[in-house]
């Protein structure tokens, strides 16, 4: 008896501990619309995903999202602050780093704010790469030379309110606008699994006018928007709101200029970039899906608990909610009505999974990933 009061004093006192600890994030109670979609029609599980090979391995680390010029070379940037060209015969390039280049870059996220993390990669009509670099702001860098221009800063935002996760972006053809995203005024891409966690409202649609320098703030109070990209007529745009787990249409133009519609909503999984496809559609990364398996998915079952939410984020490490991470791969396929018309499985992860980016490009499709030490890729459309 003597022997476990001290024990019990002393699981008092951490419990107690633990409890006056404030947690770093302020969540709300969310209702989910419902369970995961059944794994049917569209859906149906297949290994389409599979029919690829892995490039670049221990070379390229999380290569998120992609661009290509006339000559073929596609462009990525990567977890250590660089840029990189991939020729056409698959020749790597060092194009320049975002930020400083010291040697713990890519090593931890904890030096991304310094090495920089460049996420939205697009080419402009003057062939400059316009890039969103989550901590460091929006820049065009010549692919030639690595020289970068600052567009844009973090710390400079938009109405007064800084920038903390620029994410997403794409480019308009007929007017050279900047769309972009920054998915949280509060976290930093560091920090993105307390900003699903939170499910917070702290993200913004943006664009960016080259030639004035001028930024307007087109959609606020957004959950984590990320991945956007133009229709063919540049009269819309489809936006994923990664952490609810549904995609919007904005208008640009017509008599619903300046709306926004839900168009997805309770998906399979959560969305990353969104991207235009060579035969009309759009192609949509999932990062991680919503599957249940003994259990609901785990965001879904705290998503009405706060407290549970909040008591989590001060005690569990972000690194181990990797474990509960499935290694599924899968892309969605949207028809220009933003209906589901098709999608590509990686059932065992055997090619990727955490699909940040589908782009297509001369009969080969890109897959990007935020972390994974590798490039996966389709050689053919199938």
């Amino acid at each position: 008896m003597l022997g476990k009061k001290p024990l019990s004093v002393v699981l008092i006192a951490v419990t107690v501990g633990v409890y006056l600890i404030p947690s770093p994030i302020d969540p709300e109670p969310h209702t989910l619309e419902g369970p995961p979609p059944a794994l049917e029609g569209p859906l149906a599980v297949n290994n389409r995903l599979q029919k690829g090979r892995r490039l670049f391995t221990g070379k390229l680390h999380g290569p998120e999202s992609f661009t290509a010029d006339e000559n073929g070379n596609v462009y990525t940037g990567t977890v250590d602050g660089k840029l990189w060209r991939i020729g056409q015969d698959d020749s790597l390039t060092l194009i320049t780093h975002m930020g400083q280049d010291i040697p713990e870059c890519g090593s931890s996220s904890d030096y991304e704010p310094v090495c920089g993390r460049p996420h939205g990669v697009r080419l402009d009509s003057q062939g400059q790469l316009i890039v969103a670099d989550s901590y460091l702001g929006l820049h065009s860098v010549d692919p030639q030379n690595g020289h970068k221009t600052l567009l844009l800063s973090n710390a400079q935002g938009a109405d007064g309110v800084p920038f903390a996760f620029l994410n997403g972006l794409d480019i308009s053809s007929q007017t050279g606008t900047i769309y972009f995203t920054d998915s949280s005024s509060r976290w930093g891409r560091r920090h993105v699994k307390l900003e699903v966690i939170e499910l917070n409202r702290l993200g913004r649609l943006l664009a960016y006018e080259p030639g004035s320098g001028s930024v307007r703030v087109l959609l606020d109070s957004l959950y984590m928007p990320n991945g956007i990209a133009l229709s063919p007529d540049e009269d819309f745009l489809l936006l994923a709101e990664t952490s609810l787990g549904r995609i919007l249409r904005y208008w640009l133009k017509g008599p619903k200029a300046g709306r926004k519609e839900v168009v997805m909503s309770n998906m399979i999984g959560y969305p990353d970039n969104i991207r235009r496809s060579d035969h009309g559609t759009f192609l949509v990364g999932i990062t991680t899906t919503r599957f249940p398996r003994l259990l609901p998915p785990f965001l879904d079952m705290i998503a009405p608990y706060p407290a549970v939410k909040r008591f989590l984020a001060k005690v569990v490490p972000l690194s181990w909610y990797n474990v509960l991470l499935p290694s599924y791969g899968l892309v969605l396929e949207l028809g220009l009505d933003a209906q589901l018309v098709g999608t590509l499985h990686d059932p065992d992860g055997s090619l990727t999974w955490a699909v940040s980016d589908a782009f297509q490009h001369r009969g080969r499709v890109y897959l990007g990933s935020t972390d994974l030490p590798f490039l996966p890729v389709l050689e053919e459309w199938s």
